[in-house]
Parts: structure tokens; sequence; C-alpha cells
């Protein structure tokens, strides 16, 4: 069951002689679209440094906090293949200029928030509008940048905001927390969103949409509801347990739901993910990527930040710019490495070195002590990883929406970053799991005390870390298998399968 009317419900603007009419001022709609992403990445950790500070302004439990963060992954990880559709269907600038819009809105709530239950559903609306704004972006960038050298240049940037967003969100949190108020961490997207909202207006030209648009309601219900049981009950496992029966029943529901989609993607007229986008193995193999860099990243942000603020005693704008040279390593990486090495080698070498260079660095931290230093023991490791994640991540990005029909970047774009939330929620409980489970086995027969507790703790974080490496290592393998060999045309439309 579907809304009426033909697949050409969407047009690009036109343009004579073929020429895409957003070339001109290309770099300059890059930068908007670059701060927009930003926005989006760096909430998924901004709130993190300043819940402490929200916690006891609002008055929440311990037990209640956990859904700050998780309101706005449930959000954002169920609704983006919808919101990458409808900005296929009724225009990229307008679903780009909408969540922008609503985005700032939201946060404007959540900044003025008086109680908890006003704080989640503020944070709940974030993830909406980013998962309209999110896939609007990516796919404006897959469509403005088509010439191969040039898109490799732009998506090498597009993939280090992506890459480092989190690090930045940690650092931005613990300066706006420590010398303002935890409020601004919310506040602040106001002034990204009209910094973007006026470029976005001012350079991307209008979108003619002709027809009815057509929305394939079944499979939008059957995927939103699926990626809603699958993050929610990942969810449940951390704060909960694994052998929770609710944590298997959200999970297998969700299981259920995703399987019962891709039966009536292959069936309706007009799919919401057209198993074409799918089914190209560079593709498959970029979404993978994405997914499994989300998965292990965590490791370095979540534990990382526990083993600074915890057990060396940093303060939140120290920790942020302890972060700092894993920002810089990887921003350097993506943008040198996909504009000169992309073009000739394509996006299997690096997509696999990366991995395996963010698993050497993941590596590294395995080695951390109580008493270990910045300097000799986490600075290197960081560096490595960054690395590696601007090796995989921005090549990815890039291959992931190489190629589709302009009817289908939206969705697509959708897809990158649905791999990504979904593998940072994935990430973020099972490492969590693996953590806790460590630090008990740990302590276990042994005497307390102030200082098992800390060795406890620095065992658990090793622990996620080794688990981290592994999943980079992985994940190498596996991609390395899918991606195929050369270098990928970003202009040819390409349908075929596995």
């Amino acid at each position: 069951m579907t809304f009426t009317d033909s697949r050409t419900t969407h047009q690009e603007p036109a343009a004579t002689d073929g020429i895409n009419p957003d070339h001109p001022r290309r770099w300059w709609i890059l930068a908007v679209l670059g701060v927009a992403q930003l926005m989006v990445i760096l909430d998924t950790t901004i709130v993190n440094i300043a819940m402490p500070s929200a916690q006891r302004d609002l008055g929440f439990s311990d037990g209640a906090r956990q859904w700050v963060i998780t309101a706005y992954a449930l959000a954002f990880g169920s609704l983006l293949l919808l919101g990458g559709r409808i900005a296929d269907l009724f225009g990229r600038r307008m679903a780009l200029l909408a969540g922008l819009a609503g985005f700032a809105a939201a946060s404007a709530v959540g900044g003025a928030a008086v109680n908890f239950g006003m704080l989640v559903a503020a944070r709940a609306s974030q993830g909406m509008f980013g998962a309209l704004l999110a896939p609007a972006g990516l796919s404006l960038l897959s469509t403005t940048f088509t010439e191969t050298r040039e898109r490799a240049r732009a998506f090498g940037i597009y993939g280090a905001i992506a890459g480092a967003g989190g690090a930045v969100g940690l650092l931005l949190g613990g300066v706006l927390t420590e010398y303002l108020d935890w409020r601004w961490c919310l506040y602040v997207n106001l002034v990204f969103a009209a910094v973007a909202m006026a470029g976005a207006a001012g350079l991307i030209r209008r979108q003619s949409v002709d027809g009815h648009p057509a929305l394939d309601l079944p499979g939008t219900l059957a995927v939103c509801a699926g990626l809603f049981s699958l993050v929610y009950g990942f969810a449940n496992a951390q704060t909960h347990s694994w052998s929770a029966p609710g944590t298997w029943a959200l999970l297998l529901t969700g299981a259920a739901l995703l399987a019962l989609f891709v039966a009536l993607e292959t069936k309706v007229t007009h799919p919401l993910l057209p198993m074409r986008v799918l089914l190209d193995r560079n593709r498959a193999g970029a979404y993978l990527t994405v997914f499994v860099v989300g998965v292990g990243v965590f490791g370095i942000f979540l534990f990382l930040t526990y083993y600074l603020q915890q057990n060396l005693g940093f303060s939140p704008i120290r920790t942020g710019l302890a972060f700092l040279p894993i920002v810089g390593a990887v921003m350097i990486t993506a943008t040198v490495a996909t504009s000169v090495l992309f073009p000739r080698v394509g996006p299997r070498p690096l997509i696999g070195l990366g991995m395996l260079t963010a698993a050497g660095g993941m590596l590294w931290l395995t080695t951390l002590e109580v008493h270990s230093t910045y300097l000799a023991d986490i600075l290197p490791a960081l560096v490595i990883a960054g690395v590696g994640l601007g090796l995989a991540m921005a090549p990815a990005m890039s291959t992931a929406t190489a190629g589709v029909e302009p009817d289908d970047a939206g969705v697509a774009s959708a897809t990158v970053n649905t791999a990504q939330q979904i593998g940072g929620s994935i990430g973020i409980a099972v490492l969590s799991t693996i953590a806790a489970t460590a630090a008990s086995d740990y302590a276990r027969g042994r005497a307390p005390g102030a200082d098992l507790l800390a060795r406890a703790a620095v065992h658990s974080y090793t622990t996620a870390f080794a688990w981290s490496a592994a999943i980079f290592a992985a994940g190498a393998v596996l991609c390395g298998l899918l991606v195929r060999p050369g270098v990928p045309d970003t202009t040819e439309v390409t349908s075929a399968g596995l």
C-alpha cells in the first residue's frame, strides 16, 4: 500500500547543458553542510559532559539520566530512513532547512528545561529533526560534487567532520559547562543552525517537485518500529542485562520487523529503501564500514573519558583538550587520503588499512594501568586511531553514495547515517556490558578498597579496548571482501547485484 504516483516524483533543478547548477558555489555549500553535520554529530557527545550539572539542577536520578542520551538515539536512529526518503520526495533543500529549524527549536526547549521530562522530550525532538537534516545534507553533498577528484576531497572533509565530531562535542561541552552553564550545551546549537540555515537558503537552489510524492507506508512503519525496537533493546541491555526478558523481546521484535521490511521492499511499487541501493557490493561494504566504525569508536570516546576523569583526575575541559590529537589526525588523514589516494587506488585498500590502523591504536590502549600517563600511554594511541578512522571513514562515506540514482540519493545517505547510529548504539551497549562484567570478575575474591576499585575500572576499560580492536580487525576483513578493488565511477548509476 502506498500513496500514489510515479517514481519521477522529484527532480533536481534544471540546468542548461547538463551543468550542475550548484557547481560554482559548491565549496561554500560544503562549508554549510559541514556546519550542519558537525551540529548533529557533536550532539551525540556534548551532553555527556554536561550531564552531572544537569542532574544536579533538575534533580533526576542516576537511573533516569541515561534517557537523556537514549531519547536522542532512539528518535534519530529509528527515523533516519524516513527522513532520507522525505528528502528525496519533497526536496533536499527543504528537508535540510526544516531539519535545521526544528533542531534549533528543540535545542532551545531543552536548554530552557525546567524538569526532566521537558529535557528528554527536547532530546527526542532533536533526534527526530536530526534524522531529517542529516541525510538531506549528505545527499546534497553527493549531488553537488560529481567530479571524481573534487568529490573525494569534499567527502574527505565531510568524513573528517563525521569522524571527529564526537571529540569536538566533548571539548565544547567541557568549555561550555565549566565557563557558562550546562544549558549552553543545547543553546549553542542555535548558533550552528542559524549559520547553516542562512548559508543553505542563500547558496542551495530550490528543487522542483513534480506530481504527487509516493511514500511506502507499510515499509516506513516496519523499519521505523524495527529500528526503534533494536536501539531500545540494546539500551535496555545496557541498563538492565542481556538476560532480561525485555531485552530479548525487543531485539527479536526489531529483527522480525526489519526482516518484514526487507520482504516488503521487494514487493511494493515505490519502496522506502530500494534493494538496488543495498545490493551493490561497494555500497554494502561502505555501509558495513560505517557500522563497524560506529561500534568500535565508542571504545575510544566512552571509556577513555572515564579513564581521564576518574583515574587521571582530568577536568571536563582538559578531557576535551586531550581528544584534540585524534580530531587533528582524523581531519588531516581523511582530507589527504581521499584527495590523493582515493582517486588512485579506490576505497578497498584505504578502508582495510584504516580499520587495521584503528585496531592498532585500540591495542595500544590495552596497556593502560592505574598510573599511566597521557603523553606516553594515551597520546600515541589517539594519533594512531585517528589516522585509521580518517583512512576508513571518508572513503566509505563517499563510496556509500556513489552511483545511486538521483531519486535514491537521500535514502542512500540516510542509510549511511543509520548504519553509524545503530552501530554506535550497539557499541555502547555491548562494550558497556563487557566492561561491567570484566570489572566484576576482576574484583571478585579480592580485598575491597579504593585501590581495587581503581584497578578493576582500568581492567574493564582495557578489556573494552581489546574488544574494540577485535571489532575493527574483523571489519577490515569483512569490508575488504565486500568492496571491489579499483576506483569506482562516481558518476555511473549502478544497480548491479552482489
